[in-house]
């Protein structure tokens, strides 16, 4: 058997083999396992990944959301980080993510010069603020080659929510100084506007935006303006200034469609939401107004110009130690109409001129009476009830010589006054309309039918 001499060593060899193997597992067993497939795999085992990081941390670090920080923002407050804010804008725009997150963090304070960011983009962003957002300080620190007029602007921006738990800061104590609207002059003149305040912030020709969650307070002017936008969306939004700082509307909209506003808290020195010339499709529900101006559609049809406005919802609201309740003002001379406007159910305290129409707004005593107007019909006021500031009528209809109001329907009105027992009259001039309940007070005011100068007067041109 010249081969028998091959079964004992083949014998060893597999021993040998089996007990290496079996020090090897029990060396795996006791050693820290490095990779989880180790044993399985010739290949060297790959060492132990770092540490996990923080939760906000590994937040950020994943896919499709940018830390400004990451791109050299400081967020000292006094570091201009304008640039980095540009870098990450710029990065997130033209990245292939179906959603890309810039975010501001907590904890930071952000310094960023008048700023143009534009779409469109690749994907949806979402600028989440938990930090803080600041211009420079006053018109003294305002760069003389930057625009005065606005200071964040989105433009071009198809899909984009500004959200997040953060403050807005407009800082718009300093310029708060300068005349805003036409002043008193020396020796009896009057001075013209406007200032040169920027817009807090501004949307321009964009679409399927959301704002929600922020605060933003002390803009220059205006805090939000949507100028050419379509299908906006803001939700639980507080917005404040002081009751005497000039032209700080909350939210002012121009030519903007399917708009609506929900849930929010809007304290300033002028309107709380304003609606101007080319808005249709507004939905205003559960807003807590006041101090300021009101809810206004308008000022419509300055310098003769043509407005048109329709199907505007206010509802569900609390106005409360405004100048204003609700409110349509037009000037003399301008054309177009405002039609197809609710006011509904609003709770109104301590409100001077809780309703009125008011087609000879002017700013100076310089306005002549003209024989053109924005034609104002169709508006219903339903369930308004509170008080109202005795200095005016609770109710003011002041229409147009020449373009009646029209189809003006009244139901559940209920104002009485804030102080004392005398209950005012209503204001009517050329006003039609009808009541369909009694109101407190009572309005005998109004005309009935339709005259004869508004079914001949072209409001078909919107």
């Amino acid at each position: 058997m010249k081969h028998s001499h091959i079964l004992p060593l083949a014998f060893c060899i597999f021993f040998l083999t089996l007990v290496i193997l079996v020090q090897a597992r029990h060396h795996s067993h006791h050693t820290k396992h490095k990779h989880s497939h180790s044993h399985k795999s010739c290949k060297t085992p790959k060492p132990a990944p770092p540490p996990s990081p923080p939760h906000n941390e590994n937040y950020n670090n994943a896919s499709g959301i940018l830390d400004v920080r990451k791109f050299g923002a400081i967020g000292d407050g006094e570091t201009d980080d304008t640039g980095s804010f540009k870098m990450a804008w710029d990065s997130a725009c033209q990245s292939e993510s179906a959603v890309n997150v810039i975010l501001v963090p907590q904890g930071f304070s952000f310094l960023i010069q008048s700023t143009i960011f534009t779409g469109p983009c690749q994907g949806v962003l979402v600028l989440k603020v938990d930090g803080t957002l600041m211009p420079p300080d006053g018109p003294e620190s305002w760069p003389k080659n930057n625009s005065r007029h606005q200071w964040l602007v989105f433009y071009r921006i198809n899909g984009m929510s500004l959200e997040g738990s953060g403050l807005i800061d407009g800082r718009g104590e300093k310029w708060w100084d300068l005349p805003c609207k036409p002043h008193k002059g020396p020796h009896g003149t009057t001075l013209p506007g406007p200032c040169d305040s920027p817009i807090a912030i501004r949307f321009f020709m964009s679409s399927n935006l959301t704002v929600q969650g922020l605060r933003i307070k002390n803009s220059p002017q205006f805090h939000f303006r949507f100028d050419g936008c379509k299908n906006v969306h803001i939700e639980s939004i507080y917005i404040t200034a002081p009751k005497l700082s000039p032209n700080t509307d909350g939210i002012h909209i121009e030519n903007t469609n399917d708009m609506k506003i929900y849930n929010s808290v809007i304290s300033n020195g002028d309107d709380c939401v304003s609606i101007g010339s080319g808005c249709n499709d507004v939905d205003i529900k559960n807003i807590t107004c006041g101090p300021g101006h009101g809810i206004s559609i308008g000022s419509l049809g300055n310098h003769n110009s043509r407005a048109c406005v329709s199907n505007i919802m206010v509802r569900d609201s609390f106005i409360k130690v405004t100048d204003n309740g609700v409110r349509i003002k037009t000037w003399q001379g301008g054309s177009g109409s405002v039609s197809g406007v609710t006011f509904s159910n609003i709770h109104m305290v301590s409100v001077r001129n809780p309703i009125i129409i008011d087609q000879f707004y002017c700013l100076t005593k310089e306005c002549t009476n003209k024989t053109s107007a924005v034609s104002v019909s169709n508006i219903i006021y339903t369930n308004i009830k509170g008080t109202y500031d005795i200095r005016s009528p609770p109710m003011r209809f002041a229409c147009s010589d020449s373009v009646p109001c029209t189809n003006l329907t009244l139901s559940d009105i209920e104002l009485l006054p804030s102080q004392g027992d005398i209950v005012h009259d209503p204001f009517c001039w050329n006003a039609y309309g009808d009541l369909e309940t009694l109101t407190i007070p009572p309005v005998s005011c109004l005309l009935e039918g339709t005259p004869q100068s508004v079914l001949d007067y072209d409001i078909t041109r919107c």
